[in-house]
């Protein structure tokens, strides 16, 4: 079952009240103890708050129930994951704390962000195991909205507010909170914003309480048994193809420097650069293996600026040209459609030692 902190659920009293609902009633109808609600820490179901939200709305005639809910959010609503991204020393790294360590107050949600094209897309989904319902969504989304509008200047607004479903009769307070850059009906839940936002200096940080609130984190969230190399392959995986990956970024979306992002690494025999090739490697034979794309998009998606530094890179690791690599896959393909035994020029698995000559040996 899907938790989530009860804090969420701040402010939910009062609205209900306000819109002639009378609430405890319909707390305990979902199975939510109106007397365990009142500890902000405490943990209860997903799904029953997402119920709660859905009957409120359905029985209080009020279609932008989640959007009123998310008056007052922000930083401060995301309870100690929010205290730590304060701190940061830019929005980037504050939203990074934040996408990272989410599941520390609600784990219903997933909330990423890509960019591509000098433009930033936050998309919320459901977690799996769970749909949230429009209510939900729609308080996310504009909670989202909130912490934005904290760590960017006055009159900030983004560049587009995407609902994936249809919209209410009366789209007032979505207007009110999103001004008019609300759509609807769109293919994602999400909001759009210029990239170098994320650049911007964040107002709320103060240095001097970074180190201090960074050991709060680290004794909130302990090691799962994932390991730091592992981790950061799964970011150079996600980052590359948004042409801001680097060591700097992903050690911030850690929560650390890059020499504490590089001292970890050491300790396990990697570095920045290894496993930034080894993703690279996995990624390019697939890809070209697959043929579902152009070498030219290939290159952007492993971070090539031009498809020769590509090319220049995978005959160093390869041993032969991309193109060359296409050709003896295809063969070797055509031989088993045909029966016949795979040559020695079957390519090695990924892992394995690779040969020191370009003998028609596929390297891995």
């Amino acid at each position: 079952m899907l938790m989530l902190r009860s804090a969420v659920l701040n402010g939910y009293v009062e609205l209900a009240e306000s819109v002639g609902l009378n609430p405890h009633p319909l707390m305990r109808v979902v199975g939510i103890d109106p007397g365990a609600f009142a500890s902000t820490t405490g943990w209860i179901s997903a799904h029953s708050v997402d119920r709660l939200l859905e009957i409120s709305a359905d029985q209080s005639g009020c279609a932008d129930f989640g959007i009123r809910m998310s008056v007052d959010r922000g930083l401060s609503a995301l309870g100690p994951v929010g205290l730590v991204a304060r701190e940061e020393p830019d929005v980037r790294s504050a939203l990074g704390i934040v996408l990272r360590h989410l599941n520390l107050h609600n784990e219903a949600i997933s909330l990423s962000l890509a960019e591509a094209r000098g433009l930033a897309t936050f998309h919320v989904q459901s977690a799996p195991g769970i749909t949230m319902g429009r209510q939900s969504i729609e308080l996310v989304v504009a909670s989202v909205f909130r912490i934005l509008a904290d760590l960017l200047p006055v009159g900030w607004r983004p560049v587009a507010t995407y609902f994936a479903h249809e919209a209410p009769a009366d789209v007032g307070m979505h207007n009110q909170v999103f001004d008019t850059t609300v759509v609807f009906g769109h293919e994602i839940d999400g909001i759009i914003i210029p990239s170098s936002d994320l650049d911007t200096p964040n107002p709320l940080s103060n240095p001097l309480l970074r180190p201090f609130v960074q050991e709060y984190l680290e004794l909130l969230a302990p090691a799962t048994g994932t390991s730091m190399s592992f981790q950061v392959r799964d970011l150079i995986a996600t980052l590359l193809p948004t042409e801001s990956c680097s060591a700097s970024r992903i050690a911030r979306s850690l929560g650390m420097d890059r020499r504490t992002l590089h001292r970890h690494l050491a300790m396990s025999g990697d570095s920045y650069s290894s496993l930034l090739d080894a993703v690279r490697k996995e990624h390019a034979q697939l890809a070209i293996e697959d043929g579902d794309c152009s070498l030219t998009e290939l290159a952007a998606e492993l971070g090539f600026s031009e498809l020769s530094a590509f090319s220049r890179w995978f005959r160093q690791r390869f041993g032969v040209s991309p193109r060359a690599w296409a050709k003896r896959f295809a063969a070797d393909t055509s031989e088993v459609r045909r029966g016949r035994r795979l040559s020695p020029k079957r390519p090695v698995p990924l892992g394995s030692s690779a040969p020191k000559s370009a003998s028609g040996t596929r390297l891995a």
